[in-house]
């Protein structure tokens, strides 16, 4: 088939590249370069990267409704255009021009977790299942139906390992999706609004650890978080990202209340509201990262048992 492509993230970009490899891409759209990580220098999205590498046309508009935007879109003469965390609303113009219509693979079980950020709340939540949807595009925030769906456990998995694994599941239903829309024997599914859930965006500091939350919830915020949004916290007086922590079954809790921090048996132990966190990776204001063991062996506080911790 002859695809427009719209994505703009790695999870996007990964879906691309296996598309590449079975259909014919017309064009592909993704959202203006942007500082992204560090530095203030703008830089290409994962999806320009990769299709620049294959040379596919490439267009960065800032909004779709505009006339000569659409006139260009049109003029590429799509059979489909394929979504993956593009960025921007779709305007019914755009829906409504190609025959086969617009699939989006999204990252979530529909209907749960419509929005954002499914993959970080579907975590947040303590789901024991994850997994992506081919869904037909519409003006409504992921209202329309679905057809192809992949799923796989989420276990203690982060943010970051679920979704390369939900990429490579996504661009599989993706391709099942398009080939049986070929064949015309695609079949669609009517979202259950009884079982509809919404998954916003992660506000500014919403990952960040808290003794007054249990270890559970602290460990999610940990593989829930990423670059954009870090799980924060401050502890032995200093303020640091933790890059990786586990709920500490064994650990001993009647020594560590909520609040308290230690270095035991060479672990960084937490003790939270219920439970103990032990963190195995952080990253200091101002340094690497580094194993939580390593930094704190530097407190002398969390060598004597006497530290504290506390939200950031």
């Amino acid at each position: 088939m002859r695809v427009v492509f719209m994505g703009t993230p790695r999870f996007a970009a990964e879906i691309l590249d296996e598309l590449a490899e079975f259909h014919e891409i017309a064009a592909v759209y993704t959202r203006p370069d942007a500082v992204r990580g560090r530095g203030k220098a703008l830089a290409p999205s994962p999806v320009k990267e990769v299709a620049e590498r294959r040379g596919f046309p490439v267009r960065t508009p800032r909004t779709l409704r505009d006339a000569e935007v659409l006139s260009e879109l049109a003029a590429f003469a799509p059979d489909v255009i394929c979504v993956a965390a593009y960025g921007a609303i779709l305007p019914k113009d755009v829906l409504d021009l190609p025959p086969f219509g617009c699939l989006n693979v999204h990252g979530s079980l529909l209907p749960r977790w419509r929005g954002a950020a499914p993959i970080e709340r579907a975590i947040l939540a303590g789901d024991e299942e994850i997994g992506v949807c081919i869904m037909a595009m519409e003006e409504g925030l992921d209202t329309g139906d679905y057809c192809v769906c992949r799923s796989l456990p989420a276990g203690s998995r982060t943010a970051a390992e679920l979704t390369e694994e939900l990429a490579a599941l996504g661009a599989s239903a993706l391709l099942t999706a398009l080939a049986q829309a070929e064949g015309g024997n695609l079949r669609w599914v009517a979202q259950d609004e009884a079982l509809v859930t919404y998954a916003e965006k992660i506000a500014k500091g919403e990952l960040n650890l808290d003794p007054a939350e249990s270890a559970v919830a602290n460990d999610r915020r940990v593989r829930a978080s990423g670059g954009a949004h870090p799980a924060r916290t401050v502890i032995a007086g200093r303020p640091l990202t933790v890059l990786a922590a586990r709920v500490a079954g064994d650990a001993p809790a009647d020594r560590l209340g909520s609040g308290a921090a230690a270095l035991i048996a060479n672990r960084l132990l937490l003790g939270c509201a219920e439970g103990v966190l032990e963190v195995t990776e952080v990253k200091p204001d101002g340094k690497r990262a580094m194993d939580a063991s390593s930094f704190a062996a530097g407190v002398p506080a969390l060598r004597g048992e006497e530290g504290t911790w506390s939200r950031a």
